[in-house]
């Protein structure tokens, strides 16, 4: 069974991950704390193997708290869940050695996944002997997997993979929401892009068949372009 600590400020997302762990097959939650210098005292005093990290809490970020766990060396895996999507704080979070990083908001399904791929590479590595390369292939592949919007290998010229995810990620929330759709400079607005770029990716998903496109008709310009999300 692996224990796990929530630390989430949200009170209600912190009740939402809590339940999605408490219904995951081998996962149960040994507690839950909102600030960072509470959930450094219940990894010292719980010993989780596993904790559902945000990194925005009202006394510290993410970070400190796995800076802080290393430092005194507490033997605890992390799991990312957060709106925190600044290339800056990623790369600092997986240079601490997380296991995996979802942004949010995110469906059930993918934390779920990530779950279930850290709990299949804990049994891969928790194997007696020598470990071959596909069974390393597979643990570190499956604790990390990539998220639902990932886009396919060969990109048009000019976007990134990065982008494209942020940008899967925003249109994603959107379509959920109740808006239902996104423009190109809600987009742009909510990357800090321009509303060119914005639509180039917005565009790109509808060519490679992940979103749709429809027009809205004001009382005066031009039709405003609508994008949605596609469920998969």
């Amino acid at each position: 069974m692996c224990e796990v600590l929530v630390v989430d400020d949200d009170f209600m997302v912190a009740r939402a991950h809590e339940r999605i762990v408490a219904k995951q097959p081998g996962f149960t939650v040994v507690g839950v704390a909102a600030t960072g210098s509470d959930a450094l005292a219940q990894i010292a005093e719980k010993c989780p193997r596993l904790v559902l990290l945000d990194m925005y809490l009202p006394d510290m970020t993410g970070l400190d708290v796995i800076r802080r766990a290393r430092e005194a060396g507490l033997d605890v895996d992390f799991l990312v869940l957060s709106a925190a999507r600044e290339a800056e704080m990623v790369t600092a979070a997986l240079q601490g050695g997380i296991v995996s990083y979802l942004l949010k908001p995110f469906k059930i399904t993918e934390l779920q996944s990530r779950l279930s791929g850290y709990a299949e590479r804990r049994r891969l590595l928790g194997r007696r002997g020598d470990l071959s390369q596909s069974d390393l292939d597979q643990a570190l592949g499956r604790a990390s997997a990539p998220p639902s919007a990932e886009p396919v290998a060969t990109l048009p010229k000019g976007l990134s993979k990065e982008t494209v995810a942020l940008a899967a990620a925003a249109l994603k929330a959107a379509t959920v929401g109740p808006a239902r759709d996104l423009a190109a400079s809600e987009c742009a607005e909510r990357l800090g892009l321009s509303r060119v770029v914005a639509r180039k990716y917005l565009e790109y998903f509808v060519d490679s068949g992940q979103a749709s496109v429809s027009l809205r008709y004001g009382q005066t310009g031009r039709p405003q372009r609508r994008y949605a999300w596609l469920a998969s």
